[in-house]
């Protein structure tokens, strides 16, 4: 992996996760949680979509990495879904 492809996974990973959070209605975690769940969503997201026989062709040329960035979010979201019902159901006992 070459240091751009790098630098380009951390910035949609973060901001993908930044997104979820937001699609989320949450207040968000921090930069380094917001981060972790975005590489997560982006992986998530794109197995998803891959499973599903869906694509995102919002964007093309230049603009075409802001489809993995939604499709991360996406992804993110979903996680974020999960580990709400997780720790919400923990604190209701």
């Amino acid at each position: 992996m070459s240091p751009t492809e790098i630098i380009t996974l951390i910035v949609v990973g973060a901001l993908a996760g930044w997104l979820g959070s937001l699609l989320f209605k949450g207040k968000g975690m921090g930069l380094v949680v917001n981060f972790i769940i975005g590489i997560i969503g982006c992986f998530f997201g794109s197995w998803l979509f891959d499973v599903l026989d869906l694509s995102l062709k919002l964007f093309k040329g230049d603009w075409k990495w802001l489809n993995a960035v939604i499709i991360g979010a996406i992804g993110a979201f979903l996680i974020l879904l999960v580990i709400n019902l997780i720790f919400k159901k923990g604190k209701k006992k």
